[in-house]
């Protein structure tokens, strides 16, 4: 059998930068390599400080012009590197796997000898309503869409977005399921907690209004006292893009009763910590303008260390958390249903316990071997371009 052709990974959004699409890119940079194939990514550089480059079983290009957003500067760095590699991409599967490069690509499409042998794109979700949202990327994103051979979300939810926007997607669209990272080894056995210690209700996430610490933070306050008493709650990320939310959440916190601890970000040793010692993990997302979650690997981590979950039943939540089975989904902008969830669980040990104990098996149900499969797998037919 000839080899697969190499594949090729855009993004900027890479290591060591966290989110779900960073982790999304290197585990399915990581799955495809394992397979046999050469890979590459293309990634931003490391910024100033950062630590040396991994051991990646795969190659990665930095681009000293690529900072990690998608303005003008960004989108020329990666322009130049793809008019420079076009002649051996005419012969690579070229994936985008975020906006970014999908906004470069959107100017060098007009010019065949730009486009790669195969190319897949990935939304995640809020970018299908940003570049609906402006009539001249509504019409570029079209264009996109039909040069490319597949076209892949990772929810239904994100899915059906897509394809209500950009009719186009409807006959390439591709669902492969977010999993958690092969390096994230879940508990074999609960993690015994010390006897009289606080319940800690934990948050993972950057500190944004679309992921909610607010809610979670005031439907906390509204319990009564003898359940604050015995609470404290703590938040994992930062506000880097978004201070004055992140001093909002500070002084809000500053106002009640029981204590709030910020994290910052951990290391991935640190944040295994965090989650050993939680009894609760809390997400409230809520759409926020055009920002929506798309699907949220975080809590298929916080499943796989058997914590239950409270969560905004929005966007494509509802895949990752089963209500009443893995957690306890709640409509958003309801604070008093908020807050009788989470009063349910720290009244209920029992309820925990199966909650969280159902939580690992549905989160090792997926693996990126079988994701990258289904979205690299050669097509069935010749495909023309």
């Amino acid at each position: 059998m000839a080899n697969p052709p190499p594949v090729c990974l855009l993004t900027h959004e890479f290591h060591p930068r966290r989110g779900g699409i960073a982790t999304f890119t290197e585990e399915m940079a990581r799955a495809a390599a394992g397979a046999g194939r050469a890979v590459e990514v293309w990634a931003p550089a490391l910024p100033p400080g950062a630590d040396p480059e991994p051991p990646w079983p795969f190659r990665v290009r930095r681009l000293p012009g690529l900072r990690g957003t998608h303005g003008p500067r960004c989108q020329w760095a990666l322009a130049r590197e793809l008019v420079a590699r076009r002649h051996p991409l005419r012969h690579t599967t070229v994936c985008l796997a975020e906006p970014g490069p999908m906004l470069t690509l959107m100017s060098l499409q007009f010019f065949p000898a730009f486009r790669p042998r195969r190319l897949m794109l990935t939304f995640h979700g809020s970018e299908i309503l940003r570049f609906h949202a402006h009539p001249l990327t509504r019409l570029l994103t079209r264009r996109l869409i039909r040069h490319a051979d597949r076209v892949s979300t990772l929810t239904h939810y994100t899915q059906r977005l897509l394809c209500e926007h950009f009719p186009e997607a409807a006959a390439k669209a591709l669902i492969i399921p977010g999993a958690l990272r092969p390096c994230f080894v879940p508990p074999p056995v609960p993690v015994s907690r010390a006897p009289g210690g606080k319940t800690v209700v934990l948050t993972v996430g950057r500190l944004h209004p679309r992921k909610g610490q607010q809610h979670t933070l005031a439907a906390l306050a509204a319990l009564p006292p003898a359940l604050r008493g015995n609470l404290e709650y703590w938040l994992v990320g930062t506000a880097a893009n978004r201070p004055a939310y992140g001093e909002t959440l500070r002084a809000a916190s500053a106002r009640v009763d029981f204590p709030v601890r910020f994290l910052g970000d951990l290391s991935d040793a640190g944040l295994t910590a965090a989650y050993g010692r939680a009894d609760i993990f809390a997400l409230t997302s809520v759409d926020h303008g055009l920002s929506v979650e798309g699907f949220g690997l975080v809590y298929l981590e916080a499943s796989a260390h058997r914590l239950p979950i409270v969560a905004h039943a929005v966007g494509g939540v509802a895949e990752a958390v089963v209500d009443n089975v893995t957690g306890l989904l709640v409509p958003p902008h309801a604070p008093g249903q908020l807050t009788a969830a989470f009063t349910r669980l720290l009244t209920d040990a029992g309820l925990r316990q199966r909650l969280g104990a159902a939580g690992r098996d549905w989160a090792v149900r997926q693996t990126w071997t079988r994701s990258a499969e289904q979205l690299f797998s050669p097509p069935a037919t010749t495909e023309g371009r």
